[in-house]
Formats: structure tokens, sequence, C-alpha cells
């Protein structure tokens, strides 16, 4: 137990590290521009990024930097969940839940489409399809032994989403400003948009908390489709052969239980008023760390492995996303 806590210290410290240099150039645009045009949480990504596209991440931190980006990540969006009331989503009720699934339903459909169109293969369409439509790289991990995808195909995917990822997180906040959305607007269609949870808390954080806390929820309740998702392809597979199930914590993931427990008890008034800021406070210490380690684990040149084909399927599907986000903030009429 000891060794494997040690291999996770120059990992850690390393994200650590990354995390301090983007606080340090997010106080210093502040003190050059009276504002920080980049917050710390998108600047740890591209700095990770970085190091990792010009340089080689030591053998000896990649155990420490998937923990970070993974473990230390969901422990924050649990944390989160202490300063989220329900209300926002509890002012739309059902019909908010129910156009975020049959959105996810669509998409998937649509960047399906659009793969096979393009003649990707039909392994490839649906790890595209899923991860772009679900929650990135989770998804295509979950749905790749569903489908029995090969290794390539997988690490295509994953590698692509997870540079096109950081591009969407930078891109967002300008269109933002551009459409006129409200903090309420903004949150949702981020949630609705953006492939990964860190990805949602690093586009909707630098806009307002409330596109935060509403963002956030969103996504959530698009992580939680991939159960019913993983499912429907197991059933419906085209050879007809079912595979096993996936384990019910893989479909309902641990973090997004504590997220909604310590969601709900904030939203009755239940937890303690001392605890509400150092919960916020270390959640987002802890989501800048988890963005660092994120940032530390892409290479910007994935772009060019994955190839005209899959590029192409990917952004047409996002914009496909934003377009079914978007008639889905103006049919509910959410301002």
């Amino acid at each position: 137990m000891n060794n494997k806590i040690f291999a996770l210290i120059p990992g850690i410290a390393l994200s650590a590290a990354v995390t301090g240099a983007a606080v340090l150039l997010e106080r210093g645009e502040t003190a050059l521009f009276g504002r920080a045009w980049l917050e710390s949480l998108v600047l740890a990504i591209l700095l990770g990024s970085l190091v990792r596209t010009v340089a080689t991440v030591p053998a000896a931190c990649e155990v420490g930097v998937r923990f970070s980006a993974k473990v230390v990540l969901e422990l924050a969006v649990m944390l989160l969940g202490a300063s989220v009331s329900a209300g926002a989503v509890v002012a739309h009720g059902l019909p908010l839940l129910g156009g975020i699934a049959l959105s996810v339903v669509l998409a998937i459909a649509f960047s399906y489409a659009v793969g096979r169109l393009l003649r990707l293969p039909h392994e490839m369409a649906v790890l595209v399809a899923c991860g772009n439509s679900i929650c990135g790289n989770s998804a295509i991990a979950a749905v790749a032994p569903v489908i029995d995808a090969q290794g390539k195909d997988v690490a295509s995917s994953i590698a692509f989403t997870a540079v096109l990822g950081v591009v969407v997180v930078l891109v967002l906040p300008l269109l933002d400003r551009v459409l006129g959305l409200t903090p309420l607007q903004y949150g949702i269609f981020a949630g609705m948009t953006v492939y990964a949870v860190p990805q949602v808390l690093a586009a909707a954080a630098p806009v307002s908390q409330a596109s935060l806390h509403i963002g956030t929820l969103v996504k959530l309740v698009r992580v939680l489709m991939l159960g019913p998702v993983v499912l429907g392809l197991s059933v419906f597979r085209r050879d007809g052969v079912r595979r096993a199930s996936l384990p019910l914590a893989q479909l309902v993931p641990w973090f997004i239980v504590g997220f909604l427990a310590l969601m709900t008890l904030r939203s009755v008034d239940a937890l303690p008023a001392a605890a509400l800021e150092p919960a916020h406070v270390a959640s987002g210490w802890l989501t800048s760390m988890s963005m660092a380690a994120l940032g530390l684990g892409v290479d910007a040149r994935a772009v060019l492995r994955a190839g005209g084909k899959v590029t192409a399927t990917v952004v047409v599907s996002l914009v496909g996303l934003g377009a079914i986000s978007w008639g889905l903030i103006a049919l509910l009429g959410i301002r």
C-alpha cells in the first residue's frame, strides 16, 4: 500500500506545480491588464498540454498524473455539490431533464450518421458519436468493449476528443459574448456541448458561478445517460450477440452519487454553514489540479494522427450538438 502511495507522489507534485504556474500566470494577467483573460483552470490545461507536447513527461509521473486527472477530479466534482442548489433544475422540472435525455439520443444519431456518411467504420462511428454526445473519454472507454472496438480506434477517438475538448473550452466563453447568453443559458449550453466533466468546469467557471452550477448539473445528467446507451448497444448489437452488462459502479460513478447527495443536503439546508466555504475552496483547488493533470495527458499532435475523416466527423458532430442544445434552450424558453 505504501509503495502505491509513494508512486503517486511524483505525478501529483508535477500536477500541483503546473497548477501553481497557472495561478501565477492568472495573477500576472490581472496585474498587467486589470483582469484575467484566461482563468487559471484554462491556463492549467494549456500549460499541461504544452509540457506534454514539447517535452516528455517522466514515466515516474504517469501514475500520479492519471490519479490527479481522475480521482482528484471526481473528488472535486463531488465537493462541488455542496455549493449547488437544485433550484435551477427544479424550476424547469421534467421538461429540462427529458430534453437533455432526448438531446443526447438525437446527438448520437446525428453524429453516427455523419460518421457513416464520411465512411468511418461502424465501430469508429459509434465511438465518436458516444464520446461527443455523452461524456468524452469515459463514454468511449465504456462503449468500446460492448461493440468490440479495436484498440487503435479507441486510442484515436480518445486522443482526438481530449485535444478538441481543450479547443472547445477556449472558444465557448468567447461564443457566450457573441450570442449574448444569460448565465443560465450559457451554463446549460456548456453542459450540453462540452465533452467531459472537467472541461465543463473549465468552460463555465470563467463566466459565472451560476453557469458553473447549472452546467455541472446538466453535464451530470448527460453522464447518467451512459448506462441506458451502453445497455441499448449491448441489446441491439449488429451481430445479435449480447455482451455482459457493465458493473453499476461504472454506469453510475461514485462521485455523481456523492455530488447528488451533497446537492440534496445543500438544497434542504442540511449542511453546516461552516462547511460550505471550505468545501467550495477545496473543490476549486482540486479542480485546478485535475485540469493540469488533464493537460499533461493531452498531446496536441494527436490531431494530426487522428485522420481527416475522424476530424471532420467530430467537428460536424460538435456543430450539430450545439444546434440541438440551442434548440432545447429555445424550446423550453429558458432565460
